[in-house]
């Protein structure tokens, strides 16, 4: 699987509350390129398949459950974010170190400029537990 800092969401970012990515990511402005005769409309789901991982890399203790969320918008602060999707109540016992979440890919909609993901923590705040996630290419299939 390739990562890129470019595309990271949260690299080993420890989740001990609710909270969003330590990393924003910025699709760029949308606009009118050379000699066309009208702006693109920006749409990062459409076309090819884009994969976003999710992999635990520290498991978690203490919560009953993470959600985790992809949220849009057009401004960085996020102001006022939409949800892309979301992945549900996720269960302390699936929370272990390696776990990979099944494979998530940026929906048609996502026509926003910037993108972020949200952790909510549903019970108690965990001591431990950390998330990498991001945009890949792909992930390998082999195994063993």
């Amino acid at each position: 699987m390739l990562l890129d800092m470019q595309s990271m969401f949260s690299d080993a970012q420890a989740i001990t509350a609710t909270a969003v990515s330590t990393n924003v990511i910025d699709f760029g402005t949308p606009g009118k390129p050379q000699h066309a005769k009208a702006p693109i409309h920006q749409d990062i789901g459409k076309g090819r398949p884009i994969q976003l991982l999710a992999q635990i890399v520290e498991t978690f203790n203490t919560l009953t459950s993470l959600t985790i969320t992809l949220q849009k918008d057009t401004v960085e602060g996020f102001g006022s974010p939409e949800t892309v999707f979301t992945t549900g109540a996720i269960p302390l016992a699936q929370l272990v170190a390696g776990k990979r979440f099944p494979p998530f890919y940026l929906p048609e909609g996502l026509d926003q400029r910037f993108a972020r993901l949200s952790y909510t923590v549903a019970g108690t705040n965990p001591t431990t537990g950390r998330v990498t996630a991001g945009l890949v290419f792909g992930t390998e299939n082999w195994t063993p």
